[in-house]
């Protein structure tokens, strides 16, 4: 149980404080409310340029990391399709200068043009790097437009390519900034070693007097229902074949998302999961494979994954797959098997729950679900999951016309 409190500044910054007195530190955890999905689709990898570009440079402070390093503070940040997430840990007596820092940032930028520049380089160097260039790099570049064709999922956080970051200007960033980085789209957490008058305090002190912006409202254009399996051929330098299949599925705020997320933990989460069971230990068709869900808030994607053994065919190892789940929507989930991935998923819930760090991340990634309570009824939500509901949720999703398969074969292995 993560206890917490919360308020709202005149300006609709959402504050939540998370009070430990058994540590010696204290945690800022901002998140803003917007990922790629809130990009243009001429315009993407904006989110997370900007993960970057919030390091270069405030309006009343030209180094983030100086003063945060010389009070024994330390920071750093992640972007995904949804949300852009910052925080920085220093010794609670020195929470003041996180406050000072986070608040000088959400006011603005500098906005310095050889900054662009450089973190322009930075952002395309990565790209090329992580992408571009490196084995299996380009899969989600190429799995994301095959199943999604109209939300804005279709592009990865990176973005489509890297012409749309060389060609950000400072207006297109400004733009950005002024549109998404404001404080009635963001939430403050504040944990640790803080009481909540304090961060009450400082929060009045700091952040009210930013002025709130014009929130753009979200109308993404929603995924329609998949209606026919699709399939891309891929063949690249790569050591060895591999094989991605993607079904759709509900979002992270969804009822149903738990059931889901327990099935492909049966199918796929380590070596006594059926798929890898079968298909790595006693067939050896697969040297690794693996089922997941990306726990989207947007209805997202259960994900099978896997390499496949020199001499094996991406179509053999799809055909081996497809069996393996064939049995279990026919024989069904054993009680024993379905509490093996309930106490998987609720030790990780327990572990995660250790560091404060992870707690001031939890608590300010409930909020968007609108009830930042419903950290503290995970636990429940995922026990409460049923073989019933299960195997339901596995026949709606787990059928032919709602998959997306992608052959991704090495070039030496066509050869």
């Amino acid at each position: 149980m993560i206890s917490f409190s919360e308020f709202r500044l005149d300006n609709g910054l959402h504050v939540i404080v998370h009070e430990d007195p058994t540590v010696q530190i204290a945690v800022l955890n901002i998140l803003y409310d917007v990922g790629s999905r809130d990009e243009r689709p001429d315009k993407t990898g904006f989110a997370h340029l900007f993960e970057h570009l919030m390091f270069g440079g405030s309006v009343n402070i030209p180094n983030y990391d100086e003063p945060l390093q010389l009070v024994g503070g330390d920071n750093n940040a992640f972007t995904n399709t949804d949300i852009t997430n910052y925080y920085l840990t220093v010794p609670a007596t020195n929470i003041e200068t996180g406050f000072w820092l986070e608040s000088d940032r959400m006011l603005g930028l500098s906005f310095n043009p050889k900054v662009l520049d450089v973190q322009r380089k930075v952002v395309v160097e990565e790209f090329k790097q992580r992408y571009l260039n490196q084995p299996y790099g380009d899969v989600w570049l190429k799995l994301r437009p095959l199943a999604y064709q109209v939300h804005p999922y279709q592009w990865a956080t990176i973005g489509k390519e890297p012409a749309h970051i060389e060609a950000a200007t400072l207006e297109d960033v400004k733009d950005f900034f002024y549109t998404h980085y404001i404080p009635n789209n963001a939430v403050l957490v504040v944990a640790g070693n803080v009481t909540v008058d304090q961060v009450k305090s400082l929060s009045e002190k700091w952040f009210a007097p930013i002025p709130a912006g014009k929130k753009k409202m979200r109308r993404l254009p929603p995924e329609p229902a998949q209606k026919q399996k699709r399939v891309l051929e891929v063949e690249a330098e790569v050591p060895a074949s591999a094989l991605y299949m993607a079904w759709h599925m509900p979002g992270r705020f969804d009822s149903e998302f738990y059931a889901v997320d327990q099935l492909s933990d049966i199918l796929g989460r380590g070596e006594s999961s059926r798929l890898y069971a079968q298909l790595v230990k006693e067939k050896e068709l697969f040297t690794s494979i693996s089922a997941y869900v990306l726990g989207s808030i947007d209805p997202g994607l259960l994900i099978i994954s896997g390499r496949l053994k020199s001499g094996i065919s991406t179509s053999q190892g799809e055909d081996a797959v497809l069996e393996v789940i064939d049995e279990l929507i026919k024989n069904g989930v054993g009680q024993h098997e379905l509490q093996k991935v309930k106490n998987q998923a609720e030790t990780a819930l327990e572990f995660d729950e250790v560091e404060v760090m992870n707690r001031a991340m939890s608590l300010a990634f409930s909020s968007l679900s609108g009830d930042v309570g419903l950290v503290n009824r995970e636990k429940d939500l995922i026990n409460n999951v049923s073989i019933e509901t299960i195997m339901e949720k596995g026949e709606e999703i787990l059928k032919e016309e709602n998959l997306c398969v992608m052959h991704y074969r090495s070039k030496a292995e066509a050869a």
